[in-house]
């Protein structure tokens, strides 16, 4: 679903930089959300700054699915994973640049997570509505995108797209340099 994706090699001067924690702190920002036992997908999950956290929150009872579309980062998430031990909650796929391709999961996810992704998607639609096969009924979805790259105009059309495909937006949560919106299936 990709349209511009961020290079590779950001995701260690930006993403994993342990200073972003300061602003965007994944348990902080996730915590809302997430409950042990709960399944989850992490939408553009690149090298896993919010997937780790996700995994600690879901426990061992508990599956976070991360899809992207570059290989490398999921490659660097995967050994992230293992260094942590987080491994045997996580599964990673590798998504095409025109669906995430887990079809296989429809209907069983509580949450998803779309944090910076829907800037750099295409089919804006195509993506919401994936999301809502995915969600189970009342399952949410946090989505954020950043301020520098998406403006209010773009982020309410995005928003108008998921409504088309079902999700509701029921709250506007507070996040630092981010547009932001829960959604929730109907």
């Amino acid at each position: 679903m990709a349209k511009r994706v961020c290079p590779f090699w950001i995701g260690y001067f930006f993403l994993l930089n342990p200073l972003r924690r300061l602003i965007q702190n994944p348990e902080k920002i996730l915590a809302p959300y997430v409950a042990g036992g709960m399944t989850v997908v992490d939408i553009g999950s690149a090298m896993g700054y919010f997937s780790l956290p996700l995994a600690r929150m879901v426990g061992p009872q508990g599956k976070v699915i991360c899809v992207d579309v570059q290989e490398k980062m999921l490659g660097v998430l995967r050994n992230r994973a293992r260094r942590e031990q987080l491994a045997e909650r996580i599964i990673t796929r590798v998504c095409e640049p025109a669906s995430l391709g887990l079809d296989d999961f429809y209907g069983q996810v509580d949450f998803a997570l779309a944090f910076a992704l829907v800037h750099e998607v295409a089919n804006v639609p195509k993506l919401f509505g994936e999301i809502a096969n995915l969600l189970k009924p009342n399952g949410c979805c946090l989505v954020a995108e950043p301020k520098g790259h998406t403006s209010v105009q773009d982020f309410e059309e995005a928003l108008s797209a998921a409504r088309d495909n079902g999700l509701s937006p029921v709250s506007r949560p507070k996040i630092i340099w981010s547009r932001a919106a829960l959604l929730k299936k109907e």
